[in-house]
């Protein structure tokens, strides 16, 4: 092999002995999180009727999390030791993710929102309350926990990160939505199957809101190919094996308008639009990612040759991740940066979509758009 070959090998292997470690850590504290601050505890119904003097804490809990029932003991015990009126309880059905629970809670006087659950639940809490000005708090229990990485929210510690939900600073942050043009009525079972729990497409357009990424191409294939037993067991692992399944796949043709500027035909592996930029693993794809200047970052991700590329592209993330930028002419493996307020694409062919890590489907025209600081979350002080 040529020096070029080698030096891409050693770059796959290290990213991914890398990810491997990082993948460890995280399992383990994980297991140490739900040891220390959970206490077992019968699931309930919601509180019909709260009182409203004091602070009213709402809960929206996705009961498919293994941790739910045992945390909301820790969660009740908790409000009682900060002299809070009862928390209002309320569970996330196949039905409705979310969307609905919040908005009762925000009608019974919920002075904040706590999302209990994975990226999904944050998705449908924080359609609910855009645009309300009623706080949302964050207890990540999901695989990637997208939102709560770029906000400094502990992961392991779900007591930790509802006492910053309670006492925790407001702090405005954009809304991203992607509406689904035309879609492909008849779906691989790969991409059904993944999008299983996503609010069914009627023969209108609809919106589906996203806070950190959404894409289509190679990395909406990824989430759909993850395996959830192995999600269960190694975590957000489990979507980089997914992904080795795609390294081979086509690159797409794309036609892509951003704002008002002229439509471009591009041919990409992956077209990412963001409005904040870290994933797990300690990858920051989308470095330069405000999550509050209203504008979407756009990514354009391209690979050609074979491991080679795919091996550069491993290395322009991790340059970007320390700040660091490759401009050398003839990569075989890049990232094309640019901004916008609206992004509209269209595709050849039926393209998978996802928002956030869940999967809508696929679709031959999407448009994504921002809306500037119309959702307050609480952060760390």
């Amino acid at each position: 092999m040529s020096w070029v070959e080698w030096v891409s090998v050693v770059a796959v292997v290290l990213a991914v002995l890398a990810l491997a470690l990082a993948g460890t850590v995280f399992a383990r504290q994980r297991r140490a999180g739900q040891d220390d601050d959970l206490v077992h505890a019968e699931p309930v119904q919601h509180v019909a009727e709260a009182p409203r003097e004091g602070r009213l804490v709402a809960f929206v809990a996705n009961p498919s999390k293994p941790d739910v029932p045992a945390l909301r003991a820790a969660v009740y015990k908790a409000a009682s030791e900060r002299y809070l009126p009862e928390p209002v309880w309320l569970e996330t059905t196949v039905e409705d993710p979310g969307v609905g629970q919040a908005r009762q809670a925000v009608e019974m006087g919920a002075d904040i929102v706590i999302a209990v659950g994975g990226d999904g639940t944050v998705r449908a809490v924080a359609e609910a309350l855009a645009g309300t000005g009623v706080p949302m708090g964050l207890m990540p229990l999901g695989t990637g926990n997208l939102l709560a990485r770029n906000l400094d929210i502990p992961l392991n510690d779900p007591i930790a990160a509802m006492g910053i939900a309670i006492d925790g600073q407001d702090k405005p942050i954009d809304v991203g939505w992607l509406r689904v043009l035309k879609w492909e009525s008849q779906m691989d079972d790969d991409i059904a199957e993944a999008a299983d729990d996503m609010p069914a497409d009627t023969d209108h357009p609809r919106d589906h809101v996203f806070l950190v990424i959404a894409g289509l191409g190679f990395d909406a294939q990824m989430v759909a190919d993850a395996d959830e037993d192995l999600k269960a067991k190694v975590g957000w692992m489990a979507y980089f094996v997914a992904g080795a399944r795609h390294l081979n796949g086509r690159r797409l043709r794309l036609r892509v308008r951003l704002d008002q500027k002229p439509a471009e035909n591009v041919r990409v592996r992956s077209m990412l639009i963001g409005n904040c930029g870290k994933l797990p693993g300690g990858i920051t794809l989308l470095p330069d990612a405000i999550i509050d200047d209203g504008e979407l970052d756009v990514a354009l991700i391209d690979t050609r040759g074979g491991l080679a590329g795919w091996a550069q592209l491993f290395g322009e993330v991790a340059l970007q991740g320390i700040g660091a930028r490759n401009d050398l002419p003839g990569k075989i493996g890049r990232i094309d940066h640019t901004r916008a307020r609206r992004v509209h694409m269209a595709a050849g062919v039926p393209e998978p979509v996802q928002v956030d890590g869940d999967v809508v489907g696929r679709a031959t025209e999407v448009e994504a758009r921002v809306d500037r600081q119309s959702l307050v979350v609480r952060v760390p002080a």
